[in-house]
């Protein structure tokens, strides 16, 4: 077969999400791996005060495409951002540029969602079911499409503990649940993401039957693992805010199974998937549909007890800079300091808002799922010798312990903007909290010594007989130590 860039050469691909994280880094290595693709559409939904083109220059001018300017400077003569709104009918595109998109599509990468667990339904069902309706619509105009690639979830079916590498019946209608939008209350539900996404792979499947399909599920979404480099990531969602939540000192623990699986993915694997899913099925024509489940548990597990102690060891030895201690007192006090000064408080609001979404994520991370990747291994056997280095997606070679330390240091400088010239000042405040901690918990006992035990005979004899036996303890561990050597 065809390499995967001999693939795309002369090709024009239509994307949705380039202003997401995964669509930002699938536009970068598709430009730099596939140098001669000819054109990328890029569907760019309208800001306030900035054009489409002006939200695109901001975000090739990131450090994320530095590697693509060096290797290709002319890079951005190949792509074309258009104006868009997905929810809307007919994309709300312009006749001019309907005509160009249908006339020269070959491909479609459809990326854009709303990836906010907690999203009320009818928002989640605008955005993941009838914007999917309405591209698959346009696909079926398409005079010259081949693939028509879709990024969903490895969680769409997380009522199944074991699941394959197909599209399963909805437990609703997408049409009916489109339609009752219009009476719908907006209230709050949970997990309208993952239901929401597993509708939109059904709406792809029936209305998109005649159409070349590939789904991509990626399970949790990770900082970059190889490319362009390591540990790129520029958004607090998924784990990553829950990494610098950590660090921050704003969460003590995380709210996880030690012994569940964390089953994490790099950015850049979903990407190298995708690309190379829509390769596989553009050179093949499958007959049904291929579904990759873009995970890592099956091949190489690893648990949450395992990412939190990377993540607190890793901040242990590179604090993130103005940290502060776990406790809720500080956090209260400092607010009050705010409110002093004439400032907005911010602290007891941020813990609760964390603690809020360890609620709703512990359901992620209590619970383990078995995803079957037949397809991923087969479309990796598939690839030649080059393209398996050029779109490495063999997960088995990932160190756990060396990618956890990348992901935190890499939300402490792309997220957080925090160099690591400022790490003895960071370390420097963080041994400054620790005395604090120290601090405050010894006057905590002297106050309750004072309080409750000074008073009291029989709470002292008690308080004498526990640190009597804690010296008498230690004595003998020491003795046995020295003995020992």
């Amino acid at each position: 077969m065809v390499s995967i860039p001999e693939y795309y050469e002369g090709k024009n691909v239509l994307l949705t999400g380039a202003t997401g994280f995964l669509g930002k880094v699938l536009l970068e290595k598709l430009l730099r791996s596939c140098p001669k693709v000819n054109s990328v559409y890029v569907l760019v939904r309208q800001k306030a005060g900035q054009t489409s083109q002006e939200q695109m220059e901001e975000i090739l001018s990131s450090k994320l495409f530095d590697r693509l300017r060096d290797e290709n400077p002319d890079f951005r003569e190949k792509i074309a951002a258009i104006n868009s709104e997905l929810t809307h009918s007919k994309l709300a595109l312009s006749e001019e540029d309907k005509e160009v998109i249908v006339d020269s599509t070959n491909i479609i990468f459809h990326c854009a969602a709303t990836v906010q667990f907690n999203e009320n339904l009818r928002d989640a069902v605008q955005l993941n079911v009838i914007a999917t309706q309405q591209l698959i619509l346009l696909a079926q105009q398409m005079k010259n499409l081949e693939v028509f690639m879709q990024v969903s979830t490895a969680y769409a079916y997380c009522n199944r503990k074991h699941i394959d590498e197909v599209v399963y019946p909805p437990p609703v209608d997408p049409k009916k649940l489109v339609d009752s939008l219009e009476w719908m209350d907006d209230g709050d539900r949970p997990n309208t993401y993952i239901y929401t996404k597993a509708l939109a792979e059904y709406v792809v499947q029936q209305e998109g039957a005649k159409l070349n399909v590939a789904i991509v599920r990626p399970s949790i979404v990770g900082a970059s693992w190889k490319e362009p480099f390591p540990r790129w990531i520029d958004n607090f969602n998924g784990p990553s805010g829950l990494f610098i939540a950590a660090g921050k000192g704003i969460l003590r623990t995380m709210r996880a199974s030690n012994n569940a699986l964390a089953d994490l993915v790099p950015v850049d694997v979903v990407v190298n998937t995708s690309l190379a899913a829509a390769w596989y099925s553009g050179v093949n024509r499958p007959r049904n549909i291929m579904v990759y489940n873009c995970t890592t548990g099956s091949t190489n597990p690893f648990h949450w007890g395992e990412v939190e102690y990377h993540v607190i060891s890793t901040f242990k030895r590179n604090p993130l800079e103005q940290a502060f201690r776990h406790h809720k007192a500080p956090a209260f006090l400092y607010d009050i300091y705010l409110r002093m000064t004439g400032r907005s408080p911010r602290m007891m609001k941020t813990i609760t808002h964390l603690h809020k979404a360890m609620v709703f994520l512990e359901y992620f991370t209590s619970n383990s799922w078995v995803w079957n990747t037949d397809n991923v291994n087969m479309l990796m056997n598939q690839l030649n010798p080059e393209d398996k280095k050029t779109s490495n997606i063999d997960v088995r070679q990932l160190h756990w312990a060396e990618y956890i330390e990348n992901c935190c240091m890499g939300t402490k400088k792309y997220v957080l903007n925090e160099e690591i010239s400022g790490l003895p000042a960071a370390r420097k405040h963080f041994n400054k909290l620790r005395n604090i901690h120290y601090g405050f918990n010894t006057i905590l006992v002297i106050l309750i010594w004072h309080i409750f035990i000074a008073r009291s005979q029989m709470a002292r004899n008690i308080w004498y007989f526990v640190v009597s036996l804690c010296y008498k303890f230690l004595s003998y561990f020491r003795a046995s130590k020295t003995m020992r050597y």
